[in-house]
């Protein structure tokens, strides 16, 4: 197994292990175990769980903002809209266990790496991106605290009606 491997298959385990029982309650032994990857090999390409952590969340990050852009590029609904029904979807998925960023950062607070706020940043200008021209400032603002409410929610009560819910409020205002 080259690095390259390596790095997937530690990856792979991280995201799945972090994701479904938490950062602080997962070992780098359990990760070691459930990738394969021998510990002196883990070590040497992430010296501290912190990097680990840092690459996961920086590795899911580009998944799942290019997944978001990706679904909207191929809608037909209105790009805001859009983005509504991509949560939907996401938010039914088995695994689903809200926001790993969210989750991230609840469980790590001040000390949660900065790919957390990054992504939050990322996400709010895409929401800019996709508003209209002639809608106001604020709308980019307030469509993120819906997609952000949305997802706390269903991470409570997985399945698309919180979804399905912030759409509608988010149709009235793009129709204001």
């Amino acid at each position: 197994m080259d690095d390259e491997e390596a790095r997937t298959r530690l990856l792979d385990a991280a995201e799945e292990l972090f994701y479904c029982h938490g950062i602080q309650a997962v070992g780098m032994d359990r990760i070691r175990t459930a990738s394969g990857v021998p510990l002196k090999r883990l070590y040497r390409l992430y010296p501290a769980k912190d990097a680990l952590v840092t690459a996961y969340l920086e590795r899911r990050d580009r998944r799942w903002t290019a997944s978001l852009r990706e679904a909207v590029a191929a809608s037909a609904q209105p790009p805001v809209l859009a983005v509504f029904d991509w949560l939907a979807r996401w938010f039914s998925e088995p695994d689903f266990r809200g926001c790993a960023f969210l989750n991230a950062y609840g469980e790590l607070g001040s000390a949660a790496p900065e790919v957390v706020r990054v992504h939050k940043a990322e996400l709010h200008a895409l929401l800019a991106g996709l508003v209209p021209d002639a809608a106001p400032p604020a709308l980019a603002d307030q469509l993120l605290i819906l997609v952000e409410g949305a997802t706390t929610v269903a991470a409570l009560s997985p399945g698309p009606e919180p979804a399905l819910r912030a759409r509608e409020v988010a149709e009235v205002l793009l129709r204001q």
